[in-house]
């Protein structure tokens, strides 16, 4: 039975008026209203028109790309690197391909809706960068929804999240656990034993993997974890230095600081100066992801290098079918210790 816009208007519990305003996207709609919308067309499978109800199978020229905040370098060098494999020819008619860049800001409602938008366009291809959500529902509606792109015609990668069993989609995950057990260890080996760790969102997968290779490394050394050493905060500079001083509060007598990505760390660098310590003489800090401005700082940050332009790349290789999936439709990339100079073993 065909769907139509009253339907959909009685599912969303707007009028026709409003459902066509925001279909056509040519009227301001309230974004509660915009978004309930949404989720009404894709429960119902709403086709705008005959037309593209024939075409439903098939693709545009347009790709998307879904990053948590395009201002961070560690999404920005993905997307970067995925738009430069999609552009040129190999678009309808030999024509090029549009990248369209989606900043979700972390919000799992506003993933859902520019899925649900790019599966309106009937995007060639989707590729979601950085970890997932740690959320029972959400992740079975964003299973749903890739599902529901893949089925369409449109190819899905994964870069830099765990693999989305049964959706269809490519994965090239970031082993962040290895990296995290292979970061700590490296803290311990210099003969630390007093860690305090700047953990990110708890409903990342990013941070669960991090924090467990790092706890990884604590157990495997013997050392027992104090509860008060881990603090979660969000993945940027300002949540760095609030945590730093969180964690000096908690316990002054602290070594090292292990922060959850490099901004991160470098906020923790600023604490620690403002309290008079030196660093690495009097605490230790590390990073993750090798972010380019790490190698600048003084001193220079140790910390573990994703390539996060060769995964994008490779990424947007693989949704314009230019390279091959992997074997099993997944590939672990692994990251890289650097070492510098904001480590060294502590003193007295």
């Amino acid at each position: 039975m065909t769907v139509t816009l009253a339907d959909v208007a009685a599912r969303a519990q707007v009028s026709p008026a409003t459902v066509s305003r925001v279909l056509n996207g040519n009227y301001p709609v309230a974004a509660s209203t915009r978004e309930r919308v949404l989720k009404a067309v894709d429960d119902l499978d709403y086709v705008l028109n005959g037309p593209a109800s024939a075409l439903a199978a098939a693709t545009s020229d347009l790709v998307g790309i879904l990053v948590n905040d395009i201002a961070d370098p560690f999404f920005g060098i993905m997307a970067s690197a995925i738009q430069s494999e999609i552009g040129g020819p190999g678009g309808r008619a030999g024509g090029e391909r549009l990248a369209v860049v989606c900043n979700t800001g972390g919000s799992p409602e506003r993933e859902l809706t520019y899925l649900t938008l790019l599966q309106r366009q009937r995007a060639a291809a989707v590729v979601l960068t950085g970890g997932a959500i740690e959320d029972a529902q959400h992740k079975a509606a964003m299973d749903a929804k890739l599902r529901k792109l893949a089925d369409a015609g449109t190819r899905v990668v994964l870069c830099g999240r765990p693999q989305a069993p049964e959706t269809g989609a490519i994965a090239l995950t970031f082993d962040n656990r290895g990296g995290g057990q292979e970061l700590t260890e490296h803290l311990i080996r210099l003969g630390h034993r007093r860690l305090g760790y700047i953990a990110g969102p708890e409903e990342r997968t990013t941070t669960r993997h991090r924090l467990e290779g790092h706890r990884d490394a604590l157990a495997a050394h013997g050392i027992e974890e104090d509860p008060r050493w881990t603090v979660h905060g969000r993945y940027d500079r300002r949540s760095g230095y609030e945590a730093t001083l969180e964690l000096l509060r908690r316990d002054p007598s602290l070594t090292a600081v292990v922060a959850a990505n490099d901004s991160v760390a470098l906020g923790a660098c600023a604490a620690l100066r403002e309290s008079g310590r030196r660093i690495p003489d009097d605490v230790s800090v590390a990073g993750f992801d090798d972010l380019p401005f790490s190698i600048d700082a003084v001193p220079a940050l140790t910390t573990v290098r994703l390539p996060l332009a060769e995964a994008g790349a490779r990424a947007g290789r693989i949704a314009m079918g230019r390279e091959e999936a992997p074997p099993g439709g997944i590939a672990s990339v692994r990251g890289e210790l650097m070492v510098r100079g904001s480590t060294a073993g502590p003193r007295g």
